[in-house]
């Protein structure tokens, strides 16, 4: 999905679910690790991370999210997400409330090769210089995940 195909999408979404428009823009930001999307106060835009294209139905979760904050905002509300006008109207449009874990960070696993102790790593361990926290043996890495 390209840009423009994510701006024609929430402009869609907005019109069928909020009754308004949406006249800022809305673009995929490769930065975005931890969180579905955003929503910039100042600018107006909203940006959605790109592993939410894996499925529709997560982007289109996140997109009814990110305009929920966009439009209270525009209306003048608050858009913090402990509003009960934010809560009624996420569950209205039926907004995802947390963005979905799409992929384990796991890329290492490890295991102590004493008391069986597994440890899971984004980064790879020097087995040489780090031991088991448990009964300080030997670590051994057990499976690397693709990346």
């Amino acid at each position: 999905m390209t840009d423009q195909q994510l701006q024609h999408l929430v402009e869609e979404l907005s019109q069928r679910f909020f009754h308004q428009p949406f006249r800022h823009q809305a673009y995929f930001n490769r930065r975005l690790q931890t969180t579905g999307g955003r929503y910039h106060l100042r600018s107006h835009n909203i940006d959605i991370n790109p592993k939410m294209a894996q499925d529709q139905e997560v982007l289109v979760g996140v997109i009814k999210h990110e305009l929920v904050h966009y439009h209270l905002h525009q209306q003048g509300a608050s858009g913090k997400h402990n509003t009960p006008a934010f809560k009624q109207l996420l569950q209205r449009v039926g907004g995802s409330r947390y963005a979905p874990r799409l992929s384990q960070n796991t890329r290492y696993l490890y295991q102590c090769t004493h008391c069986g102790q597994k440890y899971n790593r984004q980064r790879r361990l020097n087995v040489n210089r780090y031991v088991c926290s448990q009964c300080r043996h030997p670590l051994r890495l057990v499976k690397q995940a693709d990346s």
